[in-house]
């Protein structure tokens, strides 16, 4: 059996299969939170794309929610929006759903296809950052292209 590919090379693959061209970048400090993303990215917390992981609570479907670094999800919104509520999961249910551990999780490249919805606030940007399958690597990226490639649909998230 081939070597599985490392999360970061999932990430790049997936946007070259997606038509878009990244280059992730290794800092040599943590990105694991928005706040230390901004940080080590030179921009603002609100230009950082926090990819989310949820379940449907009844249906189970795994949702993927990319959302700009200074917003937090209104629970309710979101769930009158899909039609149905959604529950938080753990670390490891993150892991298996995308492959990617929590700071690391990337918009594009799960081992598995998410419903993906983009916080259109991240719309407004000429450029947003996001990270790229560890919790030192990221990317920027023009957000209605990432929007494409990761076949999200545009959403209120706050």
């Amino acid at each position: 059996m081939p070597p599985r590919p490392r999360s970061t090379e999932r990430v790049e693959e997936a946007a070259r299969k997606a038509g878009i061209d990244i280059e992730i970048r290794r800092m040599p400090d943590t990105t694991r939170t928005a706040e230390d993303a901004a940080r080590a990215c030179g921009t603002s917390v609100a230009q950082i794309v926090k990819s989310l992981v949820f379940k449907k609570a009844q249906s189970g479907e795994p949702v993927l929610l990319l959302v700009s670094g200074k917003n937090r999800v209104d629970e309710k919104k979101i769930a009158a929006h899909l039609g149905e509520a959604l529950k938080r999961v753990d670390a490891s249910e993150v892991r298996e759903l995308t492959g990617f551990a929590i700071g690391g999780v990337a918009p594009l490249g799960a081992t598995r296809p998410l419903a993906t919805y983009i916080d259109e606030d991240l719309l407004a940007f000429a450029e947003v950052w996001a990270a790229a399958g560890a919790p030192d690597a990221v990317f920027r990226v023009e957000p209605h292209k990432l929007m494409q490639a990761a076949e999200a649909k545009p959403v209120a998230v706050t």
